[in-house]
């Protein structure tokens, strides 16, 4: 089976004119061994090496799980079979091929299933050459913590990478090493015999350790013109070289049994009573959300958190206070914590995931492989902004919005007061997909009744007339300096709009022109961020605007005179309302 896998690897490959067949070749043994002995229902498999994914289709299809005749279709723009695995195809729960993000999503998949008391495991497939990547050492750290004796990470040492040796070649002693200092149980094994690959697999289970077999192997084995050689990384067989191949593989008589199925998952939401609070109060929002959670994680069981060891600012600490086996700690460990979210999404959790807004940055790859993975992973980040004061400028969120933004589908809300966030929280939970919910340090004043909506895709006007000569956009922090603007402009004699842009992606576009229009098209909009935020989302709807934002690297300072410092206060949009209407 394994030379049937290679062959049938070869042949994809070949007929879309692209592919990586040598790095398929390499784990054929492995491949066979998962897919046609140890595979079962319940278990999970990660494809981590996403190149890779021509013996991953192959698998399927000797598997009985999609037709043969699919694998001529590699590559091709109206096939699911995708040059890396995809949700495209049903079976995918994963998207990889961004190199080093398949054992988080393991991790997460690992503790969810035994947080929901599943006896599967989850098996991921790593490649030799992306255990350079620090995010591995993450999520072996976190599984070794949390003693996940369900998971099993293959390593496919065949020794060569992309363009040269690996960091430690063969130096299998180096990896078993490395995956000892973290606690894990490890094994050593030729990665072509079948016999010592069944062995090894056996043990998963067997110690409180996951388990770490560290599979020899050879780039291109089974063919000896590529085999062990470099230059043929992502280089399909033409001509002699693909004849060959076929000569010495042919074995199109064998046939094995899988016992390998879809796990499917299925979102669900129970509604529940929003807090309450009262006009004028003063509550930061990310304590709101706090409460919020809790709430939401009393009447919906399937949800979860997951943090870096900052629950005590993201105010998470109330959900890990209530709902302790259905609460994560990651330490700090952004990469591994996102991918964690997306594996607990995809075994049935709706994790809600929190850290600083800034070091949401440092995930950026993994947050844009969830979407990609289609995952429900609710993304939080408190601490947004200037505003966070004295704390300085390596602490403040600053490009999050524009992050987000810029994910395909993710959705993007800024509560900014308890009331909002409140609603927000359960717009979250009902939602199933990539979201975003940016909080903030400071207390602000309550704006809105208990009863208020919030609905996704909707915004709020707060101040408005017959009058208005400037529309005035903001959220979070600034909304409210709108607010202080307005009294300043309306003793005046100056009318303003006030617009709290609640929900960022989507955007109310229809309503934004309205009021645009009504206002002769003279807009500001004030951010707590740089270039690339809301200003950005306004002007792809009604065009130019006077656009309020930090533009330069801050520092440490109050709130209040970070603000006046950087040009998104009160004082601010009343020079830049008085500007538009000279």
């Amino acid at each position: 089976m394994a030379d049937k896998l290679r062959l049938h690897s070869i042949k994809e490959t070949t007929v879309a004119g692209s592919g990586h067949p040598t790095s398929c070749m390499s784990c054929a043994e492995v491949m066979s061994v998962l897919f046609f002995s140890e595979l079962k229902n319940k278990d999970e498999f990660i494809l981590s090496k996403g190149h890779a994914a021509p013996i991953l289709w192959a698998a399927y299809a000797e598997a009985g799980l999609i037709p043969l005749s699919k694998l001529k279709t590699l590559r091709k723009i109206d096939s699911s079979l995708e040059g890396h695995p995809t949700p495209e195809v049903p079976l995918i729960k994963v998207a990889t091929g961004s190199l080093g993000q398949g054992l988080s999503a393991g991790v997460g998949m690992a503790l969810g299933q035994r947080l929901s008391k599943n006896k599967g495991r989850v098996f991921v497939l790593l490649g030799d050459g992306e255990c350079a990547e620090g995010s591995v050492w993450e999520a072996a750290n976190c599984a070794s913590y949390y003693s996940l004796n369900n998971l099993c990470a293959v390593v496919d040492v065949n020794r060569l990478g992309q363009s040269q040796q690996t960091m430690h070649g063969h130096d299998l002693k180096a990896y078993e090493a490395k995956f000892k200092a973290f606690g894990w149980r490890t094994l050593v094994v030729d990665g072509h015999d079948v016999k010592k690959l069944k062995s090894a697999f056996s043990k998963l289970g067997k110690s409180k350790k996951p388990l770490a077999i560290l599979a020899k192997t050879f780039k291109g084995h089974g063919l000896s013109l590529v085999e062990n050689k470099l230059g043929w990384h992502g280089k399909p067989f033409k001509g002699g070289v693909f004849d060959k191949a076929v000569e010495m593989l042919d074995c199109s008589n064998v046939k094995l049994k899988s016992k390998v199925c879809r796990n499917s998952v299925k979102h669900s939401f129970k509604n529940y009573s929003c807090n309450k609070y009262k006009l004028g109060e003063m509550v930061s929002t990310r304590q709101a959300f706090g409460t919020a959670f809790v709430a939401l994680g009393k009447a919906n069981k399937t949800v979860v958190t997951v943090d870096g060891d900052v629950r005590n600012s993201t105010m998470t600490q109330a959900f890990f206070d209530n709902f302790p086996k259905r609460s994560f700690e990651s330490f700090i460990a952004e990469q591994n914590m996102a991918g964690a979210s997306l594996g607990l999404s995809k075994v049935g959790y709706v994790p809600f995931v929190a850290t600083f807004a800034a070091f949401w940055t440092r995930a950026h790859d993994f947050i844009r492989m969830a979407a990609y993975s289609e995952a429900n992973v609710k993304f939080v980040g408190s601490h947004a902004g200037v505003s966070i004061g004295e704390d300085g400028a390596s602490q403040m969120g600053l490009e999050d919005l524009s992050m987000f933004l810029s994910v395909p589908g993710a959705l993007v809300l800024y509560p900014s007061d308890a009331v909002s966030t409140e609603h927000l929280v359960k717009e979250l939970g009902k939602h199933k997909g990539v979201s975003y919910l940016r909080t903030t340090r400071g207390k602000t004043p309550v704006v809105y009744p208990n009863n208020e909506k919030f609905p996704i895709g909707g915004l709020k006007v707060l101040r408005k007339s017959k009058r208005d000569k400037v529309l005035v956009i903001g959220a979070g922090e600034t909304l409210h300096e709108a607010l202080n603007a307005y009294d300043l402009l309306k003793a005046k004699g100056v009318d303003v709009r006030v617009i709290d842009l609640y929900s960022v992606q989507p955007v109310d576009r229809k309503a934004l022109l309205k009021n645009a229009k009504e206002c002769k098209g003279r807009v500001v909009v004030v951010e707590d961020h740089y270039f690339g935020g809301i200003g950005s989302v306004v002007m792809s709807v009604v065009g130019k605007i006077e656009h309020l934002y930090v533009k330069k690297i801050p520092r440490s300072g109050k709130p209040e005179q970070l603000r006046k410092m950087f040009g998104i206060d009160s004082s601010a949009i009343v020079r830049a309302v008085k500007r538009l209407v000279r």
